[in-house]
């Protein structure tokens, strides 16, 4: 609940029903979860790339962008790493109410962050995408070069190594990276949103 008492919703007066005629889409939450090095920012931007083309109304938050700005203030910490994950999933929201299909590219290592997003929208709107990767493999990627500076003890709480990450149990798609290709990886999770009726 928020701290202060004197607040009101504020209801627009363009339906949802209307923005989804306009995109021809329904608004809905992406959330791709995984280790770092799993390839779901990557999955993110060419799935982000790949709805513009078909005339999507969409946009992507990546996990990095928001911290040099909105979560600038938050660590690493798990009270931090929770806090961060509630902002994205209000920020989400609204970008969903305003019709969009956007698109979250971030750790959220913990299942609880996740759930409590997924419940903060209807049924159908909030789609969690694992990006299922090896440790190993990630490691082999190490795209940041944050796997040897954890192994070597200079980042702490390092998702995989010295903090947790908690799979999806029951997340809508799992799209294996270590095993498929980009494309092939676009492919599952476009003809996913598809089924979903997502997209017309």
């Amino acid at each position: 609940m928020p701290k202060s008492r004197n607040i009101t919703w504020s209801h627009s007066l363009v339906t949802r029903q209307a923005r989804q005629e306009r995109y021809k889409h329904t608004g809905a939450i992406l959330w791709f979860t995984g280790l770092s090095g799993s390839g779901k920012s990557t999955l993110a931007k060419a799935v982000e790339q790949t709805l513009f083309e078909r005339g999507c109304q969409t946009y992507i938050l990546d996990g990095d962008n928001v911290r040099f700005g909105l979560n600038r203030d938050l660590g690493f910490s798990p009270d931090d790493r929770t806090e961060n994950i509630r902002r994205i999933g209000e920020v989400a929201k609204l970008f969903m109410d305003a019709g969009a299909i956007v698109l979250t590219a971030f750790i959220s290592p913990y299942r609880t962050d996740r759930d409590a997003n997924r419940e903060i929208v209807g049924e159908g709107e909030f789609l969690e995408i694992y990006a299922k990767c090896s440790l190993e493999e990630c490691e082999n990627r190490d795209p940041k070069g944050l796997y040897k500076k954890a192994r070597a003890g200079e980042i702490p709480e390092f998702t995989g190594i010295s903090a947790p990450y908690e799979e999806p149990l029951n997340p809508e798609i799992v799209v294996e990276t270590d095993q498929y290709s980009v494309g092939e990886c676009v492919m599952q999770v476009v003809g996913r949103l598809e089924e979903l009726g997502i997209l017309s």
